[in-house]
């Protein structure tokens, strides 16, 4: 019998049993970029981590809808109300309109997203396409009393709110803490309270992107746009909300002060969060030169990379962390995924030429029960990846005929091992490069040197007759053997 799967929840910081709002329905809301540069590969481990849930939830039977947002306005530098709108900025800088910084990193990072073969989300609503949603939000909280409005600047009344509610809830803070934490307000702030944050930014001068509200003109703040989008696609009550560590103190925590005070309802039953990335142990950022971008890593272009990795190792590599645990970059690691993945696409290739046997020297459906043991704990899939592994050393025992299997185990392990390879962790076969396939058929020429050396030409032969069916020609001469595709 398959155990229940169980969820650590941020909220209540332990493992809870996964309970849905409306069975079989999901409602999963994920916050997604902000689109004014590249992708990082930060962002990346948190969408693949929920691709990997998205799968997962799907394949036992749950009808998810899953929301993951576009940031296109509204996210300040400073991540709270300090600094100018990411997108603006870069807009200035490049001399573009902001729609056309939009658009080319909206279609960057849905390029990445393809190449880490991550499945699009339900709906991918963008900030700018729900304003009218966002202002009426803010008209019910500023009803409810939590919300003020000075000089076109519309603020949450942070420590009202917790008068009546627990503002630290995700985060594990009092107040009081944070308040000490915070900088004094100055004589020209015109805020309240030192923790009070934008719900609705009065545009000054000749903002690039500024809309009309009651209040003026203005552009949202950028924690309202998650709230009032999950609200009109999930509902006041969803299942699940999910995103970076990073988010937890300031975004998350504001996300439910606003729900709460507009809803009455902490949007979310379970909040799930995403480990950081390092790189050699240290924090990945760019002022300590150890960040580096996708491209820069499938390309090996960055210093600190010996070589390129591709899509589907550095895939790999991240599955191959716990979601919640710290991942740690460094090229022995990603050497090691690369291997590691090349021994199981290896071996779920020689599951389709093998031959039954009378009898079964593995138990295929024990480990079948460990592969979802494992994903029900929490989405464990270091712990489902180990059993893979298992598999294919027992697949090679078999093939070599070590080991035996009958038709209906091999036919059950064909399925369980391809279902969690390719449709729950969303690996691919990849085409080798030509550097890849140099460096494969190198290793080929020189087994075949040693069958000669020992007068195995049988062997020697074998090799060179196998390549050539797979269309590569072996050139011998004095310099030693090259080759070339047939």
């Amino acid at each position: 019998m398959m155990q229940p799967l169980t969820i650590y929840n941020s909220l209540s910081r332990q493992k809870e049993l996964f309970k849905p709002i409306k069975s079989p329905f999901v409602g999963l809301y994920v916050c997604g970029p902000t689109v004014y540069s590249d992708v990082h590969l930060g962002n990346c481990r948190t969408f693949i981590s929920f691709d990997l849930l998205f799968r997962y939830l799907q394949h036992i039977g749950y009808k998810v809808r899953y929301v993951r947002n576009i940031t296109d306005a509204g996210h300040l530098e400073g991540d709270t109300d300090d600094g100018e709108d990411k997108i603006s900025k870069k807009a200035k800088l490049e001399q573009l309109e902001p729609m056309e910084v939009v658009q080319k990193y909206t279609v960057d990072f849905h390029e990445v997203m393809r190449t880490f073969n991550v499945l699009p989300p339900s709906i991918e609503p963008a900030a700018t396409a729900h304003i009218i949603e966002q202002i009426e939000m803010i008209r019910q909280i500023m009803t409810k009393g939590y919300a003020y409005e000075v000089n076109g600047t519309v603020y949450f009344d942070v420590e009202k709110y917790n008068q009546q509610q627990n503002y630290g809830i995700l985060s594990g803070r009092k107040l009081e803490d944070l308040l000490e934490n915070t900088r004094e307000l100055g004589g020209q702030d015109e805020k309240k309270g030192r923790l009070d944050f934008a719900l609705w930014i009065r545009a000054e001068g000749k903002h690039l992107m500024q809309w009309p509200s009651p209040w003026g003109m203005g552009f949202p703040g950028w924690h309202l746009e998650c709230s009032a989008m999950s609200n009109k696609y999930l509902g006041e009550k969803f299942d699940i909300h999910g995103g970076g560590i990073d988010l937890i103190p300031t975004h998350h925590t504001n996300e439910i002060a606003q729900n709460v005070a507009c809803c009455d309802e902490n949007p979310a039953n379970y909040w799930i969060h995403t480990n950081m990335l390092t790189v050699n142990g240290q924090k990945m950022s760019k002022s300590l030169g150890n960040s580096f971008l996708p491209h820069e890593l499938f390309k090996g272009t960055h210093p600190l990379l010996n070589k390129g990795y591709s899509p589907m190792t550095v895939r790999f590599f991240m599955l191959q962390a716990h979601y919640r645990s710290t991942l740690d970059f460094s090229n022995q690691a990603l050497e090691a995924a690369e291997k590691g993945l090349r021994r199981l696409m290896a071996a779920a290739a020689l599951l389709d030429r093998i031959q039954p046997g009378n009898n079964s020297n593995y138990d295929i459906p024990a480990l079948e029960e460990r592969c979802y043991a494992a994903m029900n704990d929490d989405f464990n899939s270091p712990v489902a990846i180990a059993e893979l592994f298992d598999a294919a050393r027992v697949i090679n025992s078999i093939n070599d005929g070590k080991e035996s299997i009958t038709a209906a185990d091999l036919e059950r392990l064909k399925k369980i091992y391809k279902l969690f390879l390719f449709d729950i962790f969303g690996l691919q076969e990849e085409q080798q490069t030509e550097e890849g396939l140099d460096e494969s058929i190198r290793i080929l020429i020189d087994l075949r040197k040693e069958a000669r050396e020992r007068k195995d030409f049988a062997t020697a032969d074998m090799i060179r007759n196998r390549l050539l069916e797979a269309g590569f020609l072996l050139h011998d001469g004095k310099e030693g053997t090259n080759w070339s595709r047939a």
